[in-house]
């Protein structure tokens, strides 16, 4: 039994189940691809970028070290340096009056990491989508596929394994395509949350660092040099 004969044979309701299973097989396969590598270079651009921060000998240096860099670090470095600069340019205008460097920071520093936590989850929903409703799309196929099978068995008014098999082996394909499309779907969706959670156990802990480094650094009492 091939893919072929059942869009040869198959109705438009069949058809068009089938239509949607490759349709989420394509999609999800591309985001396989697309965010496992995604995934990767954000893991290898992370360890480098932290190194490069933490050599350079003052935040000058650290920033132009961070240049042309879109790694996630680096994003929320930017932030929280940008942060600290605007807090000062502000300090006589009432904004300083307003809450301490700590909390501005803080505020800063979380909103970069809340940012940059939904740019890796982006995709995920739809590998989840396609994970758990790929099955039940397959299995609405088969039994639209077996129901056809046996209102042609009682018009013709005769049963007999040549008659049985056809229809309904070709309405089964549509069950494992959809297992097919559901499987790799679940089990990337669970491999990129957990790489993401990783990567966000990183960023805290940069976060952190770069929180109590702008705070206590010279350069902080009167603006990031």
């Amino acid at each position: 039994m091939n893919l072929p004969s059942v869009f040869h044979q198959g109705d438009a309701v069949l058809v068009t189940v089938f239509l949607i299973l490759i349709a989420m097989s394509i999609a999800s396969w591309y985001l396989i691809l697309v965010r496992g590598a995604h995934a990767w270079r954000v893991r290898r651009g992370n360890r480098q970028t932290e190194q490069a921060v933490w050599a350079a000998g003052d935040w000058q240096q650290a920033e132009q070290a961070l240049a042309g860099s879109d790694t996630p670090i680096a994003a929320l470095a930017r932030q929280g340096l940008s942060a600290v600069r605007h807090y000062h340019a502000n300090a006589h205008k009432g904004l300083g009056d307003l809450c301490t460097l700590d909390v501005f920071l803080t505020r800063a520093i979380r909103k970069g990491l809340a940012q940059q936590t939904a740019r890796l989850e982006s995709g995920l929903t739809l590998l989840a989508s396609v994970g758990s409703t790929a099955p039940f799309v397959g299995l609405f196929g088969t039994v639209w596929g077996i129901y056809n099978a046996l209102v042609h068995i009682g018009a013709q008014g005769q049963v007999s394994i040549g008659t049985v098999s056809g229809p309904i082996g070709e309405a089964l394909v549509a069950t494992a395509t959809g297992l097919a499309a559901a499987i790799p779907a679940v089990l990337a969706y669970n491999a990129l949350t957990r790489s993401n959670r990783v990567i966000g156990q990183e960023l805290d802990h940069f976060a952190h660092d770069l929180h109590a480094q702008l705070l206590t650094a010279p350069e902080a009492s009167h603006g990031v040099r």
